[in-house]
C-alpha cells in the first residue's frame, strides 16, 4: 500500500479528497496548518484513497500516515 506522511507538526485544517477517490500525482489531499501558515499534503503517487487518517483539527506529527491508497 502507498502512503502519505505528513513532513511535519501541524493541524489538520482542510482535507480536500475523500475515501473511494482517485487521485494523481501532486494533487493536493490535504492542507495542514503550521505556524499560521497553510501547507498543502499533496499525493506523491496517483492511486484510490482507502483510508484517511487524520479527521480536521487533529494534530499530526512528522512521519504520521495521514493518507493511505491502494
Amino acid at each position: 500500500m502507498k502512503q502519505v506522511q505528513s513532513t511535519m507538526a501541524g493541524t489538520v485544517f482542510n482535507i480536500i479528497v475523500q475515501e473511494g477517490e482517485e487521485v494523481t500525482v501532486g494533487q493536493t489531499v490535504m492542507i495542514l496548518e503550521s505556524m499560521k501558515m497553510e501547507i498543502p499534503v499533496e499525493a506523491e503517487t496517483a492511486g484510490k484513497i482507502v483510508k484517511i487518517n487524520a479527521q480536521i483539527g487533529d494534530f499530526v506529527n512528522e512521519g504520521d500516515v495521514l493518507v493511505t491508497f491502494e
